[in-house]
């Protein structure tokens, strides 16, 4: 479905790298991978605030024979160098490291945060913070920090965040009494929970978030099941945010008849409205290394998630390759949009996604295109 404003607003050419975390830590010269997956938020001056992962690479990541990554460690930023003939580099995005009884993998980016502050509309940009960008500091971050998810939560924002390290593939919380400058928290979700996404307000006095656990191993649903095993959306309460206990009941599942859902994960916090929680998610269908990536949306009861009163199996947004077209030459992956924010516009929602892995998009749907 075609929305009347739908543009990309910020990429990889909007990056200054001299501006960069990583910017005089070693020789080799890095681009800008990607700027994309941003977090959303509105600021108390109304603006609004992209958190935008900033994915740089190396310009020659191969040389001498070696893939090489970059990595933090004891306040400096470094370059690994792995034997080629020990890799698989079919992925862009990562390398598999062969030999090992486990899939072991290192990533050929290594992402930051950037605070790139927006109109109201979210439709220019109006400042791009350098001085608060949020960059790894502990080992659990030393392979970057990815993928923001802004809540606003009483008087505080609240901002989830994968840290990826070979300790734990970690959620790493950060909160801000302004949405502009954050303080880091602490780990509040371990091994491969890649998107948490925290609710727009409490129920009952509790947070409510919801989950994604990653494993290699899911079992089978009976054969009449509506319901496809495998990745699904869980839920997961807080009396502090800090301290999350999962939830009895499931969260949202990938339908068995449906293969563009095959696999599924969280995308933009669930925001309450007048008829429930508004929850926006991405369906993933397969096809070749990194699958066509499209956003979907659901309907959870106000006071209680796990009662999902309706979704929609049509897509709500979908790849679009007019808007990625003016940076064809920096495109590595196609059939990808991953929507990771959203505000209020008044008669309409203000959806924030990356695109293509590369771009950050904005896009503003109607509410009625909900029911609302």
């Amino acid at each position: 479905m075609a929305f009347a404003t739908d543009k990309l607003i910020f990429g990889p050419d909007d990056v200054d790298l001299s501006r960069s975390p990583l910017a005089g830590h070693f020789a080799a010269e890095t681009y800008v991978l990607g700027a994309f997956n941003p977090g959303l938020a509105r600021l108390p001056n109304g603006n609004l605030l992209m958190m935008v992962r900033v994915a740089e690479a190396l310009v020659q990541p191969i040389d001498d024979g070696h893939v090489r990554c970059i990595r933090w460690s004891d306040g400096r930023f470094s370059l690994d160098a792995w034997p080629l003939a020990l890799c698989d580099t079919a992925d862009p995005r990562k390398f598999l490291v062969r030999g090992g009884a486990w899939r072991v993998m290192a990533l050929t980016s290594l992402s930051w945060l950037l605070p790139v502050e927006l109109a109201p509309d979210g439709l220019e940009v109006i400042a791009v913070h350098y001085d608060r960008a949020i960059a790894p500091h502990a080992d659990f971050q030393c392979y970057g920090i990815e993928d923001a998810r802004i809540s606003r939560v009483g008087e505080r924002w609240l901002m989830t965040s994968c840290s990826v390290s070979p300790e734990r593939h970690s959620t790493t919380l950060y909160s801000s009494l302004d949405g502009l400058d954050w303080r880091f928290e602490d780990i509040v979700l371990d091994h491969q929970n890649k998107d948490m996404l925290i609710f727009e307000g409490q129920i009952d006095g509790q947070y409510w978030a919801q989950t994604r656990p990653l494993g290699d191993l899911y079992f089978a649903y009976p054969p009449d099941s509506p319901w496809r095993a495998g990745p699904s959306i869980n839920l997961a309460t807080s009396p502090d945010a800090l301290h999350w206990k999962p939830h009895r009941r499931p969260g949202i599942r990938p339908h068995a008849d449906t293969l563009a859902t095959a696999r599924i994960g969280g995308g933009t916090p669930p925001i309450l409205t007048d008829a429930g929680w508004l929850t926006l998610w991405h369906g993933v269908e397969p096809k070749e290394i990194v699958g066509i990536y499209r956003t979907y949306w659901s309907l959870l009861a106000a006071d209680d998630p796990a009662r999902v009163l309706r979704t929609d199996h049509a897509p709500l947004l979908e790849a679009n390759p007019v808007l990625t077209r003016p940076l064809e030459d920096k495109i590595y992956v196609r059939d990808i949009v991953f929507s990771t924010g959203i505000a209020d516009g008044g008669d309409h929602f203000i959806i924030a996604s990356g695109e293509a892995d590369l771009a950050c998009r904005i896009t503003h749907i109607p509410k009625a295109r909900f029911g609302l």
